[in-house]
């Protein structure tokens, strides 16, 4: 893939085999639904990051910081495209495991799955 690089030339850019969005979304104090971060930052994305760059991974995989996800009630969450696997409840504690079992490995993470029933619904049993 190449973009035109605005000077008269193009720029090849390397195609990532994967994204991984991280939600960063912070919802105020007292609203319905929950929030992924308290203060839109995250050791989660952090850690993601650190084991996908010690996994040589850096130039396969890009994790991105994303807003609301709407998938607020299995927070913090995160999904991998293009295999568009969503991940729920995923602590920083959670993020050696991604890497290397989804990421390296390319089997994602049965335990932090979300159910496709839960994911772009508004009747999944977890929302209130």
């Amino acid at each position: 893939m190449s973009r035109y690089d605005g000077i008269g030339g193009f720029t090849v850019l390397a195609l990532f085999e994967r994204h991984v969005f991280v939600c960063q979304n912070v919802r105020p104090e007292g609203a319905p639904r929950p929030s992924c971060t308290s203060d839109g930052k995250s050791e989660l994305f952090a850690q993601l990051q650190q084991f996908t760059k010690a996994a040589g991974l850096g130039g396969k995989v890009r994790i991105n910081k994303a807003g609301c996800l709407d998938q607020c009630e299995h927070g913090p969450t995160l999904v991998v495209y293009p295999e568009a696997v969503w991940y729920g409840h995923v602590q920083a504690g959670d993020a050696e495991e991604i890497v290397s079992e989804h990421l390296v490995g390319g089997m994602p993470v049965e335990r932090l799955r979300l159910d496709d029933a839960c994911v772009n619904t508004k009747s999944c049993p977890h929302r209130s």
